[in-house]
């Protein structure tokens, strides 16, 4: 869930998830759509699949059991290099270096150099501590995050200055990627205990087979009835919300079972700003 979200946004997901997949043994045996409702709200709604793989496999190939080294961890769907090495470090104390962007920044401002990937890794194996690798990948990616930042790093507060070569300068042409802006409009068609949703292609290349409300070209929302602003990734929307009839076809899904159907996370935060959830 960590993977490209903020803590934040996935504590509230994370207790909900345990709750309902307590053991990989509930995950694997659950229907997708269970998994992406639950999921929902996450984005990258592919990792939500790769998980449920994963567990399958779990369960089928490796009898319940987790396992516990770098090599067969990455044979699991879903999971690569960082991934495993980072459940294998700090579940299970191997020595596995992890590398992730945080990391990266650290190790290239501390040397003063750019580093290609295999660099990267190189050095992050050399400078692991065998006898707590788990604490010591956190501690890196931690570092990298919170005082080893992008942009203002808090030298000062540095437990590495005095080792570190760079001492916040960026890399040159380091810049942040510019954000895209689009607007986007819904249509909000409740009839008393439903409401008209529409499923997304399983060819589609973003949230195959989740369902959300169905778009309208812009100017059907002339005086739109809600608006708000809403971001995925590097693009900002300008959300518009009319309230009644879409003039497409989708399904009437009942209120009762939209906890259970795996929307859009934007499908889900209209509808509940609109009170329908």
């Amino acid at each position: 869930m960590l993977q490209q979200t903020r803590v934040a946004a996935v504590i509230e997901h994370y207790q909900g998830f345990l709750k309902k997949f307590p053991d990989v043994k509930k995950l694997a045996a659950a229907r997708e759509a269970s998994v992406l409702a639950a999921w929902s709200g996450l984005g990258y709604y592919r990792r939500a699949r790769m998980m449920h793989r994963a567990a399958k496999e779990i369960v089928t190939k490796h009898d319940g059991e987790f396992p516990a080294a770098v090599e067969g961890l990455r044979e699991l769907p879903g999971i690569g290099r960082y991934t495993a090495a980072a459940i294998a470090s700090i579940a299970f104390g191997e020595r596995a270096a992890v590398v992730d962007g945080n990391v990266e920044r650290v190790l290239e401002r501390v040397t003063g150099k750019t580093l290609s990937q295999g660099e990267v890794w190189a050095l992050a194996e050399v400078v692991l501590d065998g006898k707590r690798p788990g604490d010591f990948n956190e501690a890196m990616m931690e570092l990298g995050a919170t005082l080893c930042g992008p942009r203002g790093p808090r030298c000062l507060a540095c437990p590495v200055s005095e080792v570190c070569r760079t001492r916040g300068e960026l890399r040159a042409g380091e810049r942040p990627k510019p954000q895209q802006k689009r607007e986007i409009h819904y249509a909000l068609d409740c009839r008393g205990d439903v409401v008209l949703l529409v499923e997304r292609g399983w060819n589609e290349s973003l949230m195959p087979g989740m369902w959300e409300l169905p778009q309208i070209a812009g100017n059907g929302v002339d005086g739109s009835w809600m608006k708000f602003k809403h971001s995925i990734t590097v693009t900002n929307y300008t959300v518009r919300v009319k309230r009644g009839a879409a003039g497409v076809e989708g399904s009437w899904i009942s209120k009762g079972r939209l906890a259970k159907l795996p929307l859009t996370g934007l499908t889900r935060k209209i509808l509940r700003r609109a009170g329908v959830i």
